[in-house]
């Protein structure tokens, strides 16, 4: 027989357990969520991490303990190639440079001018691996104007290819610790070390061999990073990484009197890398925006020669015809002045910001239209024309090829023309391509 109090203790008896019952559920149910949550990340993480294995991507700099020189090399030492263009209609043979593996589809990355395709049909291309193992590759797209191009291996498997990553080459600054990589002479796995020398530089690129050697119109590469770390010929196309073993350019040139290492190397930057390789491997090709435009960056020096007020900015002197400049009624110079011995025009209007971004030099609308911008885009354009400043809006278009263009017009206003009458160039020009980029690559452009 129940008491009344009996009761109550069976509903209190009643009530704390189902109490009880729903804390554990709840605390149940939180531990599902919370380890859903776990696996749900974990997941994403490990789909994240087998991305990234596929296909390098951009990293950003970071403040990681560099790794010892020979635990950097022995990372790396597996994706550095030498690159064999075999040229049997050549009596000296074969061009050697250098690339590195890119993904784990086989494509490797080297300069356009190691693999520049030639007009002979029997041209083979080689990789050659540090342990001795040599395929042949195939050519699967090239960028002239960047210097860049990418091949892909046949007949390997994936579980050879060891891929770099690419750093962030905006991140780097001056004094950073580089190491080169690469084959120079033929000496396959060098190694050599040095420092990020500079940044920003301006390289003359490699459109067209007689076009650079000469008369017509030649593009830059902007925004390269110089290096003292020893570069020699055969080092093309290997990479600059930093200390964890990422890639922060291209080796591509160097600065130098006798041909050989000076203390001045050139590397196309990682992030110009990117943007063009994914486009070379997709399409086979790149299209770099472009204005159509010619002419002078303004100093006070120059200024004062030609009689102008403005001592920053660039000053027009020729348009392309049925370029985005012409479309969108910038104006050339119409009057002759000379300076350095050396006629131009002068009157035509001086570009003072792109985009609102402050323009002292061809090198500021460059690197921002490389880095930016692409074909179809549009930029805002501040110039100065009679003394009064003007504002105006151009569509970018597709850089042609240099057999397109005017030949009249030229990238190099300083550069002294051709003086003898059979249109050859003379001897200081080969010289002067010398000092800038090398003796073995100057002897390409000039068909040596």
């Amino acid at each position: 027989m129940f008491r009344q109090h009996d009761y109550t203790n069976i509903g209190f008896f009643i009530i704390t357990y189902h109490q009880e019952m729903n804390e554990k559920r709840v605390l149940l149910l939180i531990s599902f969520l919370v380890f859903t949550v776990l696996m749900s990340y974990e997941s994403f993480n490990s789909s994240t991490k087998f991305i990234d294995a596929q296909v390098p991507t951009i990293e950003n700099s970071t403040t990681l303990t560099p790794l010892a020189l020979p635990d950097l090399f022995a990372k790396v030492e597996k994706s550095v190639v030498q690159v064999t263009e075999v040229d049997n209609s050549n009596e000296f043979g074969s061009r050697l440079g250098s690339g590195f593996v890119y993904d784990k589809s086989g494509h490797v990355i080297t300069n356009y001018h190691v693999v520049v395709p030639g007009s002979n049909n029997n041209d083979e291309l080689q990789v050659s691996f540090l342990d001795g193992n040599v395929y042949s590759a195939e050519l699967v797209g090239f960028d002239q104007f960047a210097d860049l191009a990418v091949i892909k291996v046949n007949n390997i498997t994936s579980d050879k290819l060891m891929p770099l990553s690419l750093a962030n080459s905006s991140a780097l600054r001056i004094g950073e610790t580089v190491v080169a990589i690469g084959n120079p002479f033929g000496l396959s796995g060098s190694m050599t070390v040095g420092i990020v020398s500079g940044l920003g530089r301006l390289l003359p690129s490699n459109e067209n061999g007689e076009n650079f050697a000469g008369g017509t119109t030649s593009f830059s590469i902007p925004n390269i990073i110089q290096t003292d770390a020893a570069i020699n010929p055969g080092n093309s196309g290997g990479p600059l990484i930093d200390t964890q073993g990422r890639v922060i350019g291209i080796n591509t040139a160097i600065f130098s009197n006798t041909g050989v290492y000076s203390g001045v190397g050139f590397a196309i930057p990682s992030n110009t890398i990117s943007k063009v390789v994914t486009s070379l491997i997709q399409t086979g090709s790149y299209r770099h925006p472009y204005i159509g435009i010619v002419g002078l960056s303004l100093t006070p020096d120059l200024s004062k020669q030609i009689g102008l007020s403005q001592t920053k900015g660039f000053l027009i002197t020729s348009i392309t015809e049925g370029s985005p400049a012409e479309k969108a009624d910038l104006e050339a110079g119409t009057t002759t002045k000379t300076y350095n011995g050396r006629e131009i025009s002068t009157g035509g209007d001086i570009i003072l910001k792109i985009d609102n971004r402050e323009v002292t030099k061809i090198d500021d609308i460059l690197a921002y239209l490389e880095s930016q911008k692409q074909v179809g885009e549009n930029v805002h354009l501040t110039i100065l024309r009679d003394n009064a400043m003007r504002e105006l809006d151009l569509m970018l278009g597709e850089r042609p090829s240099a057999d397109k263009i005017d030949s009249s017009l030229n990238d190099f206003p300083n550069r002294p023309p051709p003086q003898n009458g059979d249109g050859d160039y003379p001897e200081e020009l080969y010289d002067e391509c010398v000092r800038v980029a090398g003796e073995s690559f100057c002897d390409f452009l000039f068909k040596r």
